[in-house]
């Protein structure tokens, strides 16, 4: 009888036991709901920390359903968050009255850029313009100083950006602006250095008979010593200074002077990788020559040419392709591979050809890009791009596997390859590429006054998300210093390209 009373007694003591284990248990659960739930429950209850767990969904469902009118304006805050800038920016001028003064939603995305009073024979005066009243710039709202045409448009890009910047001043600027000019150097995110190099080595870059260098060798000279001799420079070592050298030739003595600051280039073809590369400096692209296709209503059937290119077919470096291509493609009879020029209406004839066109070859030369590649996408002609080594502008944000074809050097030049695969693509497949490029051009055209999502703007955006690396190296540059190594003369100490980025 003691025996069996004890044995109950053990049973009763367990079942007590395991209730009270299962009651604390859940006690215990319950309580980091709601520990969690006060700390802010949206970041921390979800399905990545709890993937499992039925119960807790249900509580919290329950809990949800209690709290439901309590929540309705937070809720409704962090909805908010998810909400389109656009949207958000249509909603709250709409809500506001008009009190008379724009909202500019990209205020805090505004690159403030402070540029060098250089004198005019840097830039300007290269254009044959005069100074009036003691200023080295021309009053834009009297005149803008005429940028010569022809194969020398293709590389101006260091004037379309000089033009912004002085354009940032006016009283009546563009509500389209993405960088502007600041007088103060402590609030800029860049310096930008406005000598015309592209132009200076297209127009003075022969040595006349009674000189010992050619005007563009004198100007590089004088650009150098100017810019080290500057407290800017030397604060920086030149890391935040950006200067344009967009013609392959131009700057060329410089640049192995000036490598530190961010270049701006049309591609890195006559570049050692230590002195021009893609993580310190910015691709910007050809301003075309051929005019832009307006109001192209074209079908893949209404562009009878399939493949075009015209342009110098011999080059030198990387362009043995295109003679190579010549002479597999040149028979063949909607192919057309032929030898031109600027001169004798060749312009108009490149526009007529590209613009009868489905494909447009782009292939390297004496250097990785060249401006075909730029008509092409004005011409609204699918690329088709030849060169291992390019560069293109604006990568880190565009697709541009989605309007054109890319084929290796060495596939190219196989017999039958090329033309066997540009035929392959059908009409559907074009037509997207085609859309797509109409949809994309905007990005290629330069204009003053600049527009929103033109060229300029893109130059200049892409230039802004230089800004947080070049500020990363110069904030490590100053951890076991404060003063920047001087050599005796004064000037900084330029570091070894090797380590320097």
């Amino acid at each position: 009888m003691g025996e069996r009373t004890a044995s109950s007694l053990m049973i009763v003591t367990r079942k007590s036991l395991f209730c009270l284990f299962t009651f604390t248990s859940l006690l215990f659960v319950l309580s980091w709901v709601f520990v969690l739930r006060s700390t802010s429950r949206p970041q921390f209850i979800d399905n990545t920390l709890l993937p499992n767990s039925k119960l807790l969904a249900v509580i919290d469902h329950a809990i949800s359903a209690t709290e439901t009118q309590n929540d309705v304006e937070s809720s409704v805050g962090n909805r908010s968050i998810l909400v389109d800038k656009e949207e958000e920016d249509k909603s709250t001028s709409s809500s506001r009255p008009n009190d008379g003064v724009k909202c500019d939603t990209n205020e805090k995305q505004v690159l403030k850029v402070f540029m060098y009073d250089l004198p005019t024979e840097f830039h300007f005066g290269l254009l044959d313009w005069k100074p009036k009243g003691g200023t080295v710039w021309p009053d834009l709202q009297s005149e803008v100083p005429h940028y010569p045409g022809g194969l020398n448009l293709q590389h101006s890009i260091e004037y379309w950006l000089t033009l912004d910047l002085l354009a940032s001043e006016l009283p009546s600027q563009p509500n389209a602006r993405f960088a502007i000019r600041v007088l103060n150097v402590s609030e800029a995110d860049i310096i930008f250095v406005p000598f015309f190099s592209s132009l200076s080595y297209n127009r003075f870059s022969k040595i006349d008979p009674h000189q010992k260098k050619s005007n563009n060798k004198v100007l590089q000279d004088k650009l150098v010593q100017y810019l080290t001799a500057q407290k800017e420079w030397k604060d920086s070592g030149g890391r935040d200074h950006l200067i344009v050298a967009h013609h392959p030739n131009s700057l060329l003595d410089a640049r192995m002077k000036l490598w530190p600051a961010t270049f701006i280039l049309s591609d890195f073809g006559r570049y050692p990788p230590n002195i021009a590369n893609v993580e310190k400096d910015v691709i910007a692209p050809y301003k075309h020559v051929i005019k832009t296709f307006e109001s192209d209503s074209s079908t893949f059937e209404s562009r009878p040419t399939l493949l075009y290119f015209q342009g110098a077919i011999y080059r030198k470096d990387g362009g043995f392709a295109r003679q190579e291509l010549f002479y597999l493609l040149k028979d063949e009879k909607d192919v057309h591979f032929a030898f031109g020029t600027v001169q004798k209406n060749g312009i108009r004839n490149a526009t007529q050809g590209m613009h009868s066109s489905k494909f447009c070859l782009n292939i390297a030369g004496d250097t990785p890009s060249s401006n075909r590649l730029f008509d092409a996408i004005a011409s609204h002609c699918v690329p088709v791009i030849i060169s291992d080594d390019i560069e293109l502008p604006y990568e880190d944000v565009l697709d541009y596997s989605e309007f054109c074809i890319f084929v290796r050097t060495s596939d190219a030049v196989k017999k039958g390859h090329l033309v066997n695969l540009i035929r392959s693509i059908g009409r559907h497949e074009w037509t997207q590429m085609w859309k797509r490029l109409q949809e994309v051009q905007h990005f290629y055209e330069f204009h003053y006054p600049s527009r929103e999502g033109d060229a300029i703007h893109m130059i200049w955006k892409a230039v802004a998300r230089k800004v947080p690396g070049i500020r990363l190296k110069l904030h490590k540059s100053k951890r076991l210093s404060h003063s920047p190594t001087q050599n005796k003369k004064g000037l900084t100490r330029i570091p070894s390209p090797k380590n320097f980025w």
